[in-house]
């Protein structure tokens, strides 16, 4: 009765000390990270968007605003002499359109001959200056349209400028009054842009925050829902795989005990009284003789027997610690011939459950080596790394290619695995055929 309390309790706590979620990994955490992410994702592209949209339709304003200016107020009022440089002709330019071609917050006024040369700008200090145009500047003169983009204040022609921050320069088609092409350039700040962005992305942002945390609130309980049904779903299934080692368990404990109370005892009784009768009948050798190869057999059998006990049930793993039960689980390969390593680390500080389960571990994998693999060698070691335990079974024997065959058995290792990574540690087989098959088995305390 005491025994099977012991082993009641012993299912019981077995059961109960099921592994729990790292929150970090929750499907809800991973869900709401995940939109988290899109969230910030879509705004990072809709601000990329709406500052293209915004240059866009600053530029158009901008081209609008110097056709308006060019055609309208600077064209009718070039008067002749004006590209010539005549004083006359510039001071009555000058005093005609200058008010008005300073407007909508530009910077500078600019126009060009098709040489190079600044015929007029609000700054007088660059009228008479000449500058290579480039491609563009040519293709506006050819009246191949107009032409925008950001001023390089590097450049000798934009040294006034260079107090006046980032610009936006504007290139149109102008004539003098002879009909000859000058080139209208118009200098706009570029905090228009800036705050065109912000006014687009203003409007936008609010409609996809909030839709996507209106999705969010609407799907969190729906999958929240769902990862606790899962979750349930893998605590029932964990129970019962718990449930059904540990039964197996205590039946191999019975089995064990029953067969070392029964049969054991029954087959050392006839050993001994074999041996003496045939210390009996020293008159009659041949019969003794019988008698003494009877007795071989039955000691023989009994070693194979015990060898079994191991196998099915180590008495010594709680009472003598996992270094003897494993010496006895690897005793029948040593008495084949097979050269045997045990290499173990002091384990009294490693937690009883932990114990069994690398016990469990290494009976499956040296069972596997020695009715599988026919190896030469087999070796076991068990170190215990800060907070776990980790063991190795490695043998040269024939191996498997894993992609072809089960790497885990039907049940054996398959189901020991799945307790390893429940219990939070790690479980590995390595193998190739003709060269071997190394299991490692690693317990660390999160």
């Amino acid at each position: 009765m005491s025994s099977t309390r012991e082993e009641q309790r012993s299912h019981s706590a077995g059961a109960a000390a099921l592994p729990r979620r790292n929150k970090w990994t929750h499907p809800v955490v991973l869900f709401v990270a995940a939109g988290v992410a899109t969230t910030v994702a879509l705004v990072l592209v809709l601000t990329w968007f709406s500052e293209r949209a915004a240059t866009d339709e600053a530029v158009s304003e901008a081209l609008s605003v110097t056709e308006v200016l060019a055609h309208s107020v600077a064209e009718p009022a070039i008067p002749e002499g004006l590209v010539a440089g005549n004083a006359a002709a510039l001071d009555r330019f000058d005093n005609t359109v200058l008010q008005r071609l300073l407007v909508d917050d530009i910077v500078r006024i600019k126009i060009w001959s098709p040489t190079g040369r600044i015929v007029y700008s609000d700054k007088v200090q660059l009228i008479g200056e000449t500058f290579e145009l480039d491609d563009e500047d040519l293709a506006v003169l050819a009246g191949e349209g107009n032409s925008a983009g950001v001023s390089d204040l590097n450049d000798a022609e934009n040294r006034y400028e260079r107090g006046a921050g980032k610009l936006l320069q504007v290139y149109t088609l102008v004539h003098d009054p002879s009909g000859r092409p000058l080139l209208f350039e118009a200098y706009f700040p570029y905090t228009k842009v800036s705050d065109r962005s912000s006014q687009i992305l203003s409007q936008f942002r609010p409609i996809i925050v909030a839709g996507l945390l209106v999705f969010l609130a609407l799907t969190v309980p729906l999958v929240w829902a769902l990862a606790r049904r899962l979750d349930n779903s893998a605590a029932d299934r964990e129970r019962l795989l718990l449930a059904a080692v540990e039964a197996s368990d205590i039946e191999r404990r019975r089995i064990a005990r029953d067969l070392h109370d029964g049969v054991v005892q029954e087959l050392v009784g006839i050993s001994f009284a074999v041996s003496a009768t045939s210390r009996q009948l020293g008159d009659q050798p041949e019969l003794a003789g019988r008698l003494d190869g009877l007795g071989v057999g039955v000691r023989r059998s009994l070693r194979a027997l015990r060898s079994l006990l191991v196998e099915i049930y180590p008495p010594e793993l709680q009472e003598n610690g996992l270094a003897t039960a494993l010496e006895d689980l690897l005793a029948p390969a040593s008495a084949t011939g097979i050269d045997v390593e045990l290499d173990i680390a002091d384990t009294s500080e490693v937690s009883p459950k932990w114990t069994a389960l690398i016990w469990r571990v290494a009976q499956e994998a040296v069972r596997n080596a020695l009715r599988h693999g026919q190896p030469t060698r087999l070796s076991v070691v068990v170190t215990t790394p800060p907070e776990g335990v980790c063991m190795e079974v490695r043998d040269d024997g024939a191996g498997f290619d894993p992609e072809a065959d089960p790497p885990y058995g039907h049940l054996g290792l398959r189901s020991l695995r799945s307790l390893v990574n429940e219990a939070g540690g790690s479980f590995e087989v390595t193998s190739s055929p003709g060269r071997g098959t190394t299991v490692v088995a690693s317990l660390t305390r999160s």
